[in-house]
Protein backbone atom coordinates (compact mmCIF):
# COMPACT_ATOMS: atom_id res chain seq x y z
CA UNK A 1 0.00 0.00 0.00
CA UNK A 2 1.36 3.42 -0.97
CA UNK A 3 2.18 5.86 1.78
CA UNK A 4 0.41 9.23 1.51
CA UNK A 5 2.66 12.01 0.31
CA UNK A 6 3.05 15.20 2.29
CA UNK A 7 1.69 18.23 0.53
CA UNK A 8 3.78 21.18 -0.53
CA UNK A 9 2.96 24.87 -0.74
CA UNK A 10 1.09 25.11 2.59
CA UNK A 11 -2.05 23.08 1.80
CA UNK A 12 -2.86 20.45 4.41
CA UNK A 13 -3.66 16.80 3.75
CA UNK A 14 -6.90 16.37 5.68
CA UNK A 15 -9.57 15.27 3.18
CA UNK A 16 -11.11 11.81 2.85
CA UNK A 17 -12.42 10.23 -0.34
CA UNK A 18 -15.98 11.17 0.66
CA UNK A 19 -15.07 14.83 1.01
CA UNK A 20 -13.42 14.71 -2.44
CA UNK A 21 -16.64 13.18 -3.79
CA UNK A 22 -18.50 16.05 -2.11
CA UNK A 23 -16.72 18.64 -4.25
CA UNK A 24 -17.33 16.78 -7.53
CA UNK A 25 -20.98 16.01 -6.79
CA UNK A 26 -21.68 19.57 -5.64
CA UNK A 27 -20.12 21.09 -8.76
CA UNK A 28 -22.06 18.68 -10.97
CA UNK A 29 -25.20 19.76 -9.04
CA UNK A 30 -27.38 16.74 -9.97
CA UNK A 31 -30.50 18.04 -8.24
CA UNK A 32 -30.33 21.40 -10.00
CA UNK A 33 -29.39 19.85 -13.36
CA UNK A 34 -32.27 17.35 -13.25
CA UNK A 35 -34.68 20.26 -12.86
CA UNK A 36 -33.59 22.48 -15.76
CA UNK A 37 -31.30 20.63 -18.22
CA UNK A 38 -33.51 17.83 -19.68
CA UNK A 39 -35.84 20.37 -21.31
CA UNK A 40 -33.10 21.31 -23.79
CA UNK A 41 -32.64 17.65 -24.73
CA UNK A 42 -36.38 17.16 -25.27
CA UNK A 43 -36.36 19.99 -27.79
CA UNK A 44 -34.22 17.89 -30.14
CA UNK A 45 -34.97 14.24 -29.30
CA UNK A 46 -38.56 14.36 -28.07
CA UNK A 47 -39.43 11.53 -25.70
CA UNK A 48 -35.96 9.92 -25.96
CA UNK A 49 -34.41 12.17 -23.30
CA UNK A 50 -33.29 9.22 -21.09
CA UNK A 51 -31.64 7.59 -24.12
CA UNK A 52 -29.67 10.78 -24.78
CA UNK A 53 -28.59 10.95 -21.14
CA UNK A 54 -27.55 7.28 -21.26
CA UNK A 55 -25.30 7.99 -24.25
CA UNK A 56 -23.97 11.09 -22.49
CA UNK A 57 -23.12 8.99 -19.43
CA UNK A 58 -21.08 6.65 -21.60
CA UNK A 59 -19.22 9.62 -23.04
CA UNK A 60 -18.46 11.03 -19.60
CA UNK A 61 -17.10 7.68 -18.41
CA UNK A 62 -14.76 7.67 -21.42
CA UNK A 63 -13.48 11.13 -20.46
CA UNK A 64 -13.21 10.10 -16.80
CA UNK A 65 -10.73 7.38 -17.78
CA UNK A 66 -8.12 9.99 -18.68
CA UNK A 67 -8.59 11.87 -15.40
CA UNK A 68 -8.34 8.66 -13.38
CA UNK A 69 -5.04 7.65 -15.00
CA UNK A 70 -3.56 11.13 -14.62
CA UNK A 71 -4.57 11.31 -10.95
CA UNK A 72 -2.91 7.95 -10.34
CA UNK A 73 0.39 9.48 -11.44
CA UNK A 74 0.17 13.17 -10.52
CA UNK A 75 -1.08 15.14 -7.54
CA UNK A 76 -1.57 18.88 -7.76
CA UNK A 77 -4.05 21.57 -6.81
CA UNK A 78 -3.87 22.69 -10.41
CA UNK A 79 -5.85 19.76 -11.87
CA UNK A 80 -5.98 20.20 -15.67
CA UNK A 81 -3.25 22.85 -15.43
CA UNK A 82 -0.81 20.40 -13.88
CA UNK A 83 -1.88 17.36 -15.90
CA UNK A 84 -1.55 19.01 -19.29
CA UNK A 85 1.54 20.98 -18.29
CA UNK A 86 3.45 17.88 -17.24
CA UNK A 87 2.36 15.78 -20.24
CA UNK A 88 2.14 18.26 -23.14
CA UNK A 89 4.44 21.03 -21.93
CA UNK A 90 4.18 24.02 -19.60
CA UNK A 91 2.72 26.45 -22.13
CA UNK A 92 -0.09 24.08 -23.06
CA UNK A 93 -0.66 23.43 -19.36
CA UNK A 94 -0.96 27.10 -18.52
CA UNK A 95 -3.34 27.56 -21.46
CA UNK A 96 -5.61 24.71 -20.38
CA UNK A 97 -5.51 25.82 -16.76
CA UNK A 98 -6.55 29.33 -17.75
CA UNK A 99 -9.41 27.78 -19.68
CA UNK A 100 -10.56 25.71 -16.71
CA UNK A 101 -10.33 28.78 -14.49
CA UNK A 102 -12.68 30.53 -16.92
CA UNK A 103 -15.10 27.62 -16.70
CA UNK A 104 -15.14 27.77 -12.90
CA UNK A 105 -15.72 31.53 -12.96
CA UNK A 106 -18.53 31.35 -15.51
CA UNK A 107 -20.07 28.37 -13.72
CA UNK A 108 -19.90 30.36 -10.50
CA UNK A 109 -22.12 32.91 -12.25
CA UNK A 110 -24.40 30.12 -13.50
CA UNK A 111 -24.91 28.60 -10.08
CA UNK A 112 -25.22 31.85 -8.15
CA UNK A 113 -27.81 32.94 -10.74
CA UNK A 114 -29.66 29.65 -10.25
CA UNK A 115 -29.57 30.23 -6.50
CA UNK A 116 -31.17 33.61 -7.07
CA UNK A 117 -33.81 32.25 -9.44
CA UNK A 118 -34.87 29.28 -7.31
CA UNK A 119 -34.51 31.22 -4.05
CA UNK A 120 -36.72 34.04 -5.26
CA UNK A 121 -39.29 31.53 -6.54
CA UNK A 122 -39.36 29.79 -3.16
CA UNK A 123 -39.82 33.06 -1.26
CA UNK A 124 -42.62 33.95 -3.64
CA UNK A 125 -44.34 30.57 -3.24
CA UNK A 126 -44.37 30.72 0.55
CA UNK A 127 -45.53 34.34 0.59
CA UNK A 128 -42.42 35.91 2.12
CA UNK A 129 -41.69 37.94 -1.04
CA UNK A 130 -44.94 37.78 -3.02
CA UNK A 131 -44.08 40.35 -5.70
CA UNK A 132 -40.31 40.49 -6.20
CA UNK A 133 -38.98 43.03 -8.73
CA UNK A 134 -37.19 41.84 -11.85
CA UNK A 135 -33.85 42.54 -10.18
CA UNK A 136 -34.87 40.59 -7.07
CA UNK A 137 -32.94 37.40 -7.89
CA UNK A 138 -29.69 39.42 -8.08
CA UNK A 139 -30.01 40.15 -4.36
CA UNK A 140 -29.76 36.43 -3.66
CA UNK A 141 -27.02 36.12 -6.29
CA UNK A 142 -24.92 38.50 -4.19
CA UNK A 143 -25.78 36.57 -1.01
CA UNK A 144 -24.74 33.31 -2.70
CA UNK A 145 -21.36 34.67 -3.82
CA UNK A 146 -20.56 36.15 -0.41
CA UNK A 147 -21.68 32.96 1.35
CA UNK A 148 -19.63 30.78 -0.99
CA UNK A 149 -16.53 32.87 -0.32
CA UNK A 150 -16.97 32.70 3.46
CA UNK A 151 -17.41 28.92 3.40
CA UNK A 152 -14.39 28.57 1.12
CA UNK A 153 -11.97 30.31 3.47
CA UNK A 154 -12.71 27.95 6.35
CA UNK A 155 -10.73 24.67 6.19
CA UNK A 156 -11.75 22.71 3.09
CA UNK A 157 -12.61 19.76 5.32
CA UNK A 158 -15.59 21.69 6.67
CA UNK A 159 -16.39 23.31 3.35
CA UNK A 160 -16.56 20.04 1.40
CA UNK A 161 -18.57 18.45 4.23
CA UNK A 162 -21.15 21.20 3.72
CA UNK A 163 -21.18 20.48 -0.02
CA UNK A 164 -21.81 16.78 0.51
CA UNK A 165 -24.50 17.41 3.13
CA UNK A 166 -26.61 19.96 1.23
CA UNK A 167 -26.43 18.10 -2.06
CA UNK A 168 -27.00 14.72 -0.42
CA UNK A 169 -30.18 15.89 1.31
CA UNK A 170 -31.53 17.42 -1.90
CA UNK A 171 -30.73 14.36 -4.02
CA UNK A 172 -32.32 12.10 -1.37
CA UNK A 173 -35.50 14.17 -1.53
CA UNK A 174 -35.57 13.89 -5.32
CA UNK A 175 -35.04 10.13 -5.18
CA UNK A 176 -37.96 9.76 -2.75
CA UNK A 177 -40.20 11.72 -5.11
CA UNK A 178 -39.00 9.69 -8.10
CA UNK A 179 -39.73 6.45 -6.21
CA UNK A 180 -43.26 7.60 -5.30
CA UNK A 181 -43.99 8.68 -8.86
CA UNK A 182 -42.56 5.43 -10.29
CA UNK A 183 -44.80 3.34 -8.00
CA UNK A 184 -47.84 5.31 -9.12
CA UNK A 185 -46.86 4.92 -12.76
CA UNK A 186 -46.44 1.17 -12.35
CA UNK A 187 -49.80 0.94 -10.58
CA UNK A 188 -51.58 3.08 -13.15
CA UNK A 189 -52.50 5.62 -10.48
CA UNK A 190 -51.70 8.79 -12.41
CA UNK A 191 -53.56 12.12 -12.34
CA UNK A 192 -56.86 11.80 -14.20
CA UNK A 193 -56.79 15.29 -15.68
CA UNK A 194 -54.44 18.13 -16.48
CA UNK A 195 -50.90 18.10 -17.80
CA UNK A 196 -50.02 14.70 -16.34
CA UNK A 197 -53.15 12.80 -17.40
CA UNK A 198 -51.22 11.05 -20.17
CA UNK A 199 -48.46 9.72 -17.92
CA UNK A 200 -47.77 5.97 -17.85
CA UNK A 201 -44.93 3.52 -17.36
CA UNK A 202 -43.29 2.76 -20.70
CA UNK A 203 -39.87 1.92 -22.04
CA UNK A 204 -40.61 3.99 -25.14
CA UNK A 205 -38.57 6.74 -23.46
CA UNK A 206 -35.49 4.79 -24.54
CA UNK A 207 -36.52 4.80 -28.20
CA UNK A 208 -36.80 7.56 -30.79
CA UNK A 209 -40.36 8.47 -31.69
CA UNK A 210 -41.51 7.78 -35.27
CA UNK A 211 -40.84 10.78 -37.47
CA UNK A 212 -37.80 11.86 -35.46
CA UNK A 213 -34.41 11.48 -37.10
CA UNK A 214 -32.31 8.99 -35.13
CA UNK A 215 -29.28 11.25 -35.51
CA UNK A 216 -31.10 13.84 -33.41
CA UNK A 217 -30.29 11.71 -30.37
CA UNK A 218 -26.65 12.68 -30.74
CA UNK A 219 -27.65 16.35 -30.66
CA UNK A 220 -29.45 15.64 -27.40
CA UNK A 221 -26.30 13.99 -26.04
CA UNK A 222 -24.75 17.46 -26.04
CA UNK A 223 -27.24 18.66 -23.42
CA UNK A 224 -26.77 15.49 -21.40
CA UNK A 225 -23.00 15.88 -21.51
CA UNK A 226 -23.28 19.41 -20.15
CA UNK A 227 -25.19 18.09 -17.11
CA UNK A 228 -22.09 16.16 -16.03
CA UNK A 229 -19.77 19.18 -16.18
CA UNK A 230 -17.75 19.34 -12.99
CA UNK A 231 -17.50 15.61 -12.29
CA UNK A 232 -13.69 15.96 -12.28
CA UNK A 233 -13.60 18.75 -9.67
CA UNK A 234 -12.06 16.48 -7.02
CA UNK A 235 -8.80 16.63 -8.98
CA UNK A 236 -8.27 20.18 -7.65
CA UNK A 237 -7.89 18.67 -4.16
CA UNK A 238 -4.89 16.57 -5.15
CA UNK A 239 -2.70 18.32 -2.58
CA UNK A 240 -5.25 18.09 0.24
CA UNK A 241 -6.46 14.48 0.06
CA UNK A 242 -4.93 12.04 2.55
CA UNK A 243 -4.12 9.48 -0.16
CA UNK A 244 -4.51 11.35 -3.46
CA UNK A 245 -3.48 8.62 -5.90
CA UNK A 246 -6.14 6.32 -4.48
CA UNK A 247 -8.90 8.65 -3.25
CA UNK A 248 -9.02 11.22 -6.07
CA UNK A 249 -9.42 8.65 -8.91
CA UNK A 250 -12.10 6.87 -6.88
CA UNK A 251 -13.91 10.16 -6.29
CA UNK A 252 -13.86 11.10 -9.99
CA UNK A 253 -14.96 7.69 -11.25
CA UNK A 254 -17.54 7.29 -8.49
CA UNK A 255 -19.07 10.67 -9.31
CA UNK A 256 -19.29 9.82 -13.02
CA UNK A 257 -20.95 6.46 -12.34
CA UNK A 258 -23.39 7.96 -9.84
CA UNK A 259 -24.27 10.78 -12.23
CA UNK A 260 -24.92 8.34 -15.06
CA UNK A 261 -27.31 6.16 -13.07
CA UNK A 262 -29.00 9.14 -11.44
CA UNK A 263 -29.64 11.16 -14.60
CA UNK A 264 -30.89 8.17 -16.62
CA UNK A 265 -33.34 7.03 -13.94
CA UNK A 266 -34.59 10.51 -13.02
CA UNK A 267 -35.06 11.68 -16.62
CA UNK A 268 -36.87 8.42 -17.46
CA UNK A 269 -39.37 8.93 -14.63
CA UNK A 270 -39.74 12.61 -15.52
CA UNK A 271 -40.62 11.84 -19.14
CA UNK A 272 -42.99 9.01 -18.17
CA UNK A 273 -44.75 11.30 -15.70
CA UNK A 274 -45.37 13.99 -18.30
CA UNK A 275 -46.29 11.45 -20.96
CA UNK A 276 -44.57 10.45 -24.19
CA UNK A 277 -47.15 11.86 -26.61
CA UNK A 278 -46.74 15.22 -28.32
CA UNK A 279 -48.66 17.06 -25.59
CA UNK A 280 -46.55 15.48 -22.86
CA UNK A 281 -43.27 16.30 -24.60
CA UNK A 282 -44.41 19.88 -25.18
CA UNK A 283 -45.32 20.30 -21.50
CA UNK A 284 -41.99 18.72 -20.50
CA UNK A 285 -40.03 21.10 -22.70
CA UNK A 286 -41.82 24.21 -21.40
CA UNK A 287 -41.60 23.31 -17.69
CA UNK A 288 -39.56 25.69 -15.55
CA UNK A 289 -39.10 23.10 -12.79
CA UNK A 290 -39.62 19.49 -13.87
CA UNK A 291 -39.53 17.88 -10.47
CA UNK A 292 -41.44 20.74 -8.87
CA UNK A 293 -44.29 20.31 -11.36
CA UNK A 294 -44.23 16.52 -11.05
CA UNK A 295 -44.17 16.62 -7.26
CA UNK A 296 -47.10 19.03 -7.13
CA UNK A 297 -49.21 16.89 -9.47
CA UNK A 298 -48.34 13.44 -8.13
CA UNK A 299 -47.89 14.13 -4.40
CA UNK A 300 -49.04 17.60 -3.32
CA UNK A 301 -48.44 21.32 -3.72
CA UNK A 302 -46.15 21.40 -0.70
CA UNK A 303 -43.62 19.17 -2.42
CA UNK A 304 -43.16 21.76 -5.18
CA UNK A 305 -41.97 24.24 -2.58
CA UNK A 306 -39.54 21.71 -1.10
CA UNK A 307 -38.13 20.91 -4.54
CA UNK A 308 -37.68 24.60 -5.31
CA UNK A 309 -35.87 25.10 -2.00
CA UNK A 310 -33.79 22.00 -2.67
CA UNK A 311 -32.82 23.28 -6.09
CA UNK A 312 -31.70 26.57 -4.52
CA UNK A 313 -29.59 24.66 -1.99
CA UNK A 314 -28.11 22.53 -4.76
CA UNK A 315 -27.25 25.63 -6.77
CA UNK A 316 -25.56 27.26 -3.78
CA UNK A 317 -23.56 24.11 -3.08
CA UNK A 318 -22.41 24.13 -6.69
CA UNK A 319 -21.49 27.82 -6.41
CA UNK A 320 -19.38 26.97 -3.38
CA UNK A 321 -17.66 24.21 -5.34
CA UNK A 322 -16.90 26.66 -8.15
CA UNK A 323 -15.24 29.11 -5.76
CA UNK A 324 -13.26 26.27 -4.14
CA UNK A 325 -12.09 24.93 -7.50
CA UNK A 326 -11.24 28.37 -8.90
CA UNK A 327 -9.31 29.37 -5.77
CA UNK A 328 -7.13 26.26 -5.98
CA UNK A 329 -6.31 26.99 -9.62
CA UNK A 330 -5.45 30.63 -8.91
CA UNK A 331 -3.29 29.46 -6.00
CA UNK A 332 -1.43 26.97 -8.23
CA UNK A 333 -0.92 29.58 -10.96
CA UNK A 334 0.51 32.13 -8.53
CA UNK A 335 2.75 29.64 -6.76
CA UNK A 336 4.16 27.89 -9.82
CA UNK A 337 4.83 31.08 -11.80
CA UNK A 338 6.48 33.02 -8.98
CA UNK A 339 9.88 34.49 -9.83
CA UNK A 340 11.33 33.96 -6.34
CA UNK A 341 10.70 31.56 -3.44
CA UNK A 342 9.39 34.49 -1.39
CA UNK A 343 6.72 35.29 -3.97
CA UNK A 344 5.78 31.60 -4.15
CA UNK A 345 4.23 31.92 -0.69
CA UNK A 346 2.81 35.44 -0.80
CA UNK A 347 -0.06 37.28 -2.49
CA UNK A 348 -2.39 34.95 -4.35
CA UNK A 349 -0.02 32.08 -3.54
CA UNK A 350 -0.43 32.54 0.20
CA UNK A 351 -2.61 30.56 2.58
CA UNK A 352 -4.24 31.67 5.82
CA UNK A 353 -3.75 30.18 9.27
CA UNK A 354 -6.10 27.36 8.37
CA UNK A 355 -4.04 26.41 5.31
CA UNK A 356 -6.64 27.76 2.82
CA UNK A 357 -5.78 30.08 -0.14
CA UNK A 358 -8.08 32.86 1.06
CA UNK A 359 -6.75 35.62 -1.22
CA UNK A 360 -7.11 33.40 -4.27
CA UNK A 361 -10.68 32.65 -3.19
CA UNK A 362 -11.43 36.38 -2.89
CA UNK A 363 -9.99 37.09 -6.34
CA UNK A 364 -12.09 34.30 -7.88
CA UNK A 365 -15.28 35.55 -6.23
CA UNK A 366 -14.63 39.11 -7.42
CA UNK A 367 -14.26 37.91 -11.03
CA UNK A 368 -17.63 36.12 -10.79
CA UNK A 369 -19.27 39.23 -9.35
CA UNK A 370 -17.83 41.42 -12.12
CA UNK A 371 -19.25 39.10 -14.80
CA UNK A 372 -22.71 39.40 -13.23
CA UNK A 373 -22.46 43.18 -12.98
CA UNK A 374 -21.29 43.60 -16.58
CA UNK A 375 -24.14 41.44 -17.89
CA UNK A 376 -26.76 43.21 -15.79
CA UNK A 377 -25.62 46.81 -16.12
CA UNK A 378 -24.37 46.91 -19.70
CA UNK A 379 -26.52 44.28 -21.42
CA UNK A 380 -29.72 44.46 -19.37
CA UNK A 381 -29.52 40.79 -18.40
CA UNK A 382 -31.92 39.19 -15.94
CA UNK A 383 -30.81 36.32 -13.69
CA UNK A 384 -32.17 33.84 -16.26
CA UNK A 385 -29.92 35.44 -18.89
CA UNK A 386 -26.75 35.30 -16.80
CA UNK A 387 -27.55 31.64 -16.11
CA UNK A 388 -27.92 30.73 -19.78
CA UNK A 389 -25.15 32.93 -21.17
CA UNK A 390 -22.48 31.94 -18.66
CA UNK A 391 -23.46 28.27 -18.80
CA UNK A 392 -22.97 28.07 -22.55
CA UNK A 393 -19.70 30.01 -22.54
CA UNK A 394 -18.27 28.08 -19.62
CA UNK A 395 -19.09 24.73 -21.20
CA UNK A 396 -17.48 25.58 -24.53
CA UNK A 397 -14.27 26.47 -22.68
CA UNK A 398 -14.48 23.34 -20.55
CA UNK A 399 -14.70 21.02 -23.54
CA UNK A 400 -11.41 22.40 -24.89
CA UNK A 401 -9.74 21.73 -21.54
CA UNK A 402 -11.13 18.16 -21.56
CA UNK A 403 -9.66 17.57 -25.03
CA UNK A 404 -6.18 18.65 -23.92
CA UNK A 405 -6.41 16.57 -20.76
CA UNK A 406 -7.39 13.47 -22.72
CA UNK A 407 -4.51 13.99 -25.17
CA UNK A 408 -2.17 14.36 -22.21
CA UNK A 409 -3.42 11.12 -20.71
CA UNK A 410 -2.79 9.28 -23.99
CA UNK A 411 0.78 10.60 -24.12
CA UNK A 412 1.53 9.80 -20.48
CA UNK A 413 0.07 6.30 -20.37
CA UNK A 414 0.46 4.93 -23.91
CA UNK A 415 3.34 6.91 -25.44
CA UNK A 416 5.68 7.52 -22.49
CA UNK A 417 4.43 4.36 -20.69
CA UNK A 418 4.65 5.99 -17.26
CA UNK A 419 2.07 3.49 -15.97
CA UNK A 420 3.47 0.26 -17.41
CA UNK A 421 0.78 -1.86 -15.79
CA UNK A 422 -1.89 -0.42 -18.09
CA UNK A 423 -2.42 -2.63 -21.19
CA UNK A 424 -2.02 -0.94 -24.57
CA UNK A 425 -5.47 -1.96 -25.81
CA UNK A 426 -7.02 0.52 -23.36
CA UNK A 427 -5.90 3.37 -25.63
CA UNK A 428 -9.25 2.92 -27.40
CA UNK A 429 -10.96 4.46 -24.35
CA UNK A 430 -9.36 7.94 -24.47
CA UNK A 431 -9.48 7.92 -28.29
CA UNK A 432 -13.23 7.32 -28.09
CA UNK A 433 -13.40 10.17 -25.57
CA UNK A 434 -11.76 12.50 -28.10
CA UNK A 435 -14.39 11.54 -30.66
CA UNK A 436 -17.18 12.38 -28.21
CA UNK A 437 -15.58 15.67 -27.17
CA UNK A 438 -14.84 16.71 -30.74
CA UNK A 439 -18.38 16.00 -31.84
CA UNK A 440 -19.80 17.90 -28.86
CA UNK A 441 -17.72 20.98 -29.67
CA UNK A 442 -18.70 20.88 -33.33
CA UNK A 443 -22.41 20.60 -32.56
CA UNK A 444 -22.17 23.55 -30.16
CA UNK A 445 -20.48 25.78 -32.73
CA UNK A 446 -21.87 24.59 -36.09
CA UNK A 447 -24.13 25.61 -37.66
CA UNK A 448 -23.02 28.97 -36.31
CA UNK A 449 -25.86 31.15 -34.96
CA UNK A 450 -26.79 34.17 -37.04
CA UNK A 451 -26.18 37.69 -35.74
CA UNK A 452 -29.95 38.18 -35.68
CA UNK A 453 -30.22 35.38 -33.10
CA UNK A 454 -28.85 37.74 -30.47
CA UNK A 455 -26.95 36.31 -27.50
CA UNK A 456 -26.17 32.87 -29.05
CA UNK A 457 -24.07 34.61 -31.69
CA UNK A 458 -21.70 35.85 -28.97
CA UNK A 459 -21.28 32.67 -26.93
CA UNK A 460 -18.43 31.18 -29.04
CA UNK A 461 -16.94 34.67 -29.39
CA UNK A 462 -16.65 35.26 -25.64
CA UNK A 463 -15.39 31.73 -25.01
CA UNK A 464 -12.87 32.10 -27.82
CA UNK A 465 -11.67 35.46 -26.52
CA UNK A 466 -11.06 33.99 -23.06
CA UNK A 467 -8.99 31.18 -24.55
CA UNK A 468 -7.21 33.58 -26.89
CA UNK A 469 -6.25 35.80 -23.95
CA UNK A 470 -4.72 32.80 -22.22
CA UNK A 471 -2.87 31.74 -25.37
CA UNK A 472 -1.42 35.21 -25.98
CA UNK A 473 -0.32 35.52 -22.36
CA UNK A 474 1.46 32.16 -22.46
CA UNK A 475 3.23 32.83 -25.76
CA UNK A 476 4.24 36.34 -24.69
CA UNK A 477 5.72 35.21 -21.37
CA UNK A 478 8.21 32.38 -22.00
CA UNK A 479 9.91 32.91 -18.64
CA UNK A 480 6.59 32.39 -16.88
CA UNK A 481 6.04 29.16 -18.79
CA UNK A 482 9.56 27.99 -17.92
CA UNK A 483 9.04 28.59 -14.19
CA UNK A 484 5.73 26.78 -14.33
CA UNK A 485 7.38 23.84 -16.05
CA UNK A 486 10.09 23.65 -13.41
CA UNK A 487 7.49 23.67 -10.65
CA UNK A 488 5.48 20.95 -12.35
CA UNK A 489 8.52 18.72 -12.79
CA UNK A 490 9.48 19.30 -9.16
CA UNK A 491 6.01 18.11 -8.20
CA UNK A 492 6.45 14.98 -10.33
CA UNK A 493 9.97 14.05 -9.28
CA UNK A 494 9.74 15.21 -5.67
CA UNK A 495 6.34 13.71 -4.96
CA UNK A 496 6.59 10.38 -6.75
CA UNK A 497 5.79 7.20 -4.92
CA UNK A 498 5.08 3.60 -5.92
CA UNK A 499 1.67 3.48 -7.57
CA UNK A 500 -0.42 0.52 -6.56
CA UNK A 501 -1.92 -1.04 -9.69
CA UNK A 502 -5.35 -2.61 -9.51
Amino acid sequence: MAVPVESRGGLRRSLSVWQAIGLSVALMAPSMAANINPQGTAGTVGRAVPLAFLLAAVGVLLVAYGFVRLCQYYQSAGSVYAFVGATLGPRTGLFSGFGLLGTYCFYGVVTSSATGIFGTAFLQQVGIWPNPPSWGPFVLVAVALVGAYLLTVVPAKRGTSVLLTVEGVTVALILVIVAVVLVRLLGGSTPSEGTFAGGSFTLDVFTVAPGTDASAVFLGVVFGFLSFAGFEAAATLGEEARNPRRDIPRAILGTAVFGGVYFVVVTAVEMMAFGTDDAGVAAFTSSSSLLGDIGTAYIGSWIGELITLGAAISAFGCCLACVVGASRLVFAFARDTAATPERASSGLASVNREGVPARAALASTVVMAVIVLVCALFFGAQAEDTFLWSGTIGTLILLVAYVLTTVGAIRLVFVQRKLPGVPMWQVVVPVAALVVLGYTIIRNVFPYPAYADGAPFWFPVVGGLWLLAGLVAVLAAPALARRAGQALMAAELGGREPVEQA
